[in-house]
């Protein structure tokens, strides 16, 4: 596998591109395109939480009658959740204008939202935000960035990675973008995440494949423990590769899935690092496990305990913290075996070995816990299962952003 320059577009025949429609924002690019020159397959998960956006329900729909799509059209700045029948409504109208402007079938069009809940979207403002895109988009790694760029809202930063396998001879890529910062809690926030690539492909092996790794990758993050409205991950297939068709238990299917997870788990860390407010990318891995659901059930406690994201935030080896949410996380271990450090770029710190604090260096600590990314590591001593989970610290930046973010 090879880590190339890209995102969305980085796959043959896939383009993109990005317009200011004013949706919500008055000075940035608010929606993005993502078009294939052949119908795709798709696969996708979409949020758990009962309270579905309208284009959860359309693209859910469409992933689970099994259409073909060509097109993805993605608004920023109003999510167009709890908007009724009337929300609703303009999915269908969204998808019948760029139908009718892409020359796809409107029946496949896949729709994405992220922003603020309640508000109707300004239907012709968007509609003349597809027009634009029409007009802009373009297979360059540029046209990808920029429409990675168009979908943020609360993000510091745009996200997105490619990457090539080999395949019976043929070069075969997955490339990626995903926005999302505060409600992020995925259960599989505002968290939404799309994939291309240009691999032959059965359908039943790329919905297995992404079913699979969102257990390990999206739903291993959390920002603040809120699981929103319009989380949605959608992966498009259009077979440009001329790869033999990658089927389920085979060595190719396993280099596909493989590939996959690295696309997924870097897009998952880039949200998680980049959280509301976040000043450092928090992982807890957890090792020595029974099992490895055991391992996430703990793992996941841990970065969605606001007391260890504070105590982050302060460069605080505060581990009772920790050890408190292991605690309550709900799988069983024995705390008296448990072995605990710190690690990032300034190094690596034993905090406690068997349960018991350690003679450490309250400074070696600070300065391991003050780096953009750190590591807390918890060996459990009961079997050779392990799982990471991903957070960020807590900060006031993060009640900055969220107290008035409808104004």
């Amino acid at each position: 596998m090879e880590v190339i320059k890209g995102g969305v577009t980085a796959a043959k025949g896939f383009e993109a591109a990005a317009a200011a429609a004013g949706i919500k924002y008055q000075d940035r690019t608010d929606m993005a395109l993502i078009y294939s020159k052949k119908p795709c397959k798709t696969a996708g998960t979409f949020t758990t939480n009962l309270v579905k956006a309208a284009p959860v329900k359309w693209d859910k729909k469409i992933v689970d009658e099994k259409q073909k799509s060509q097109a993805v059209v993605i608004n920023s700045g109003i999510a167009n959740a709890c908007t009724g029948a009337e929300g609703y409504e303009y999915c269908r109208e969204t998808a019948e204008e760029a139908a009718d402007i892409l020359g796809v079938d409107k029946d496949g069009v896949l729709i994405g939202s992220t922003g603020v809940i309640g508000m109707q979207l300004p239907i012709e403002k968007l509609k003349k935000g597809i027009e634009l895109l029409s007009k802009k988009k373009g297979s360059a790694i540029e046209n990808g960035t920029e429409a990675a760029k168009a979908i943020m809202t609360t993000d510091t930063c745009e996200k997105e990675i490619a990457v090539t396998i080999e395949i019976g001879g043929k070069t075969v890529t997955i490339g990626g973008m995903a926005k999302g910062s505060g409600m992020i809690h995925p259960n599989m926030c505002t968290m939404l995440s799309f994939l291309t690539t240009d691999a032959v492909i059965s359908r039943k092996a790329m919905c297995a494949a992404l079913r699979s790794d969102v257990e390990d990758t999206y739903n291993m993050i959390s920002v603040d423990g809120d699981t929103s409205t319009n989380d949605t991950v959608l992966l498009l297939a259009n077979g440009m590769a001329g790869n033999e068709k990658i089927k389920l238990d085979t060595e190719a299917y396993e280099k596909f899935k493989e590939a996959l997870h690295y696309v997924n788990e870097y897009l998952a860390k880039k949200i998680a690092g980049d959280g509301e407010g976040a000043t450092a990318l928090f992982e807890a891995k957890v090792t020595g496990a029974k099992t490895k659901e055991q391992a996430k059930v703990l793992a996941k406690a841990v970065v969605c305990s606001n007391l260890t994201k504070a105590a982050i935030a302060g460069h605080d080896a505060n581990w009772g913290r920790i050890l408190c949410a292991m605690g309550y996380a709900g799988a069983e271990f024995d705390p008296e075996k448990v072995d605990l450090a710190f690690e990032s770029a300034a190094g690596k710190i034993e905090i406690i070995k068997n349960g018991v604090a350690v003679d450490y260096s309250e400074e070696k600590a600070t300065e391991i816990l003050s780096s953009p990314e750190i590591t807390v590591t918890a060996d459990i001593k009961e079997g050779d299962k392990w799982a990471s989970a991903w957070g960020c610290d807590l900060t006031h930046g993060y009640i900055d952003i969220n107290a008035d973010y409808r104004s």
